[in-house]
């Protein structure tokens, strides 16, 4: 991994964090986005070179504006020329039955997890040169009744990588599945974040591989 171009959607906090954190040791260049977590962005960027990384860039990313993710993705070009690895992290939820969400809270779930999931995706397809890794959701494959909209978005992501792993025959592409992770999704509780991370990397590696559905369940190897 060392020397790879590796961009990160959701890197300030949690999976994205540490994911950031395992590429670093590994040397690679990585770029780091953040929606509001700005500060924590830079901390992140700042760790990643003491932990070995060989450039790091922090853009700021929202995935509802059309704009900023062509200008983020021009950024990213601009500077390194390519990116090796795609790892599209990003996402919002809502714990609340689908009566008691408001429109904006379903437009923001849906366009965060999905729509600005497949939007970065396309518009960093002429630079991408190895993978594709989506992190979907345990949500995506199994129904929760107070997380319909989100199960919704996480579903669609697997099924979005499927159709792009047939797509793009020479480009690996794949969708990560945790389970409850600790992060500030979940208050917190679950899995530690970094353990995902040691997944999401041996997946880049080549160290695990996908189901014949493109899928690689976290859960079976922590």
């Amino acid at each position: 991994m060392k020397g790879k171009v590796v961009f990160i959607t959701g890197s300030s906090l949690g999976i994205g964090r540490e994911t950031a954190f395992k590429f670093a040791e590994e040397g690679s260049k990585i770029i780091v986005t953040y929606y509001k977590d700005k500060k924590y962005a830079f901390d992140v960027a700042k760790k990643c070179m003491e932990l070995g990384a060989s450039d790091v860039l922090v853009l700021g990313l929202n995935l509802m504006d059309n704009k900023n993710i062509k200008d983020c993705v021009e950024n990213i070009v601009k500077k390194f020329g390519k990116i090796d690895i795609l790892i599209n992290n990003s996402g919002v939820i809502s714990w609340k039955l689908l009566k008691e969400q408001t429109f904006e809270e379903i437009e923001e779930q849906i366009r965060t997890n999905l729509e600005g999931l497949i939007k970065v995706t396309k518009e960093c397809l002429p630079y991408i040169g190895e993978a594709v890794i989506n992190v979907a959701s345990g949500a995506g494959k199994s129904a929760y009744a107070d997380l319909s909209t989100y199960c919704a978005t996480k579903f669609g992501v697997r099924g979005f990588t499927q159709s792009l792993a047939e797509e793009l025959p020479k480009i690996r592409v794949f969708a990560i599945n945790p389970g409850m992770t600790a992060t500030r999704m979940t208050g917190f509780k679950g899995t530690p974040p970094e353990e995902v991370a040691k997944v999401i990397i041996n997946v880049a590696k080549g160290k695990i591989k996908p189901d014949s559905e493109r899928d690689v369940d976290v859960w079976e190897y922590v």
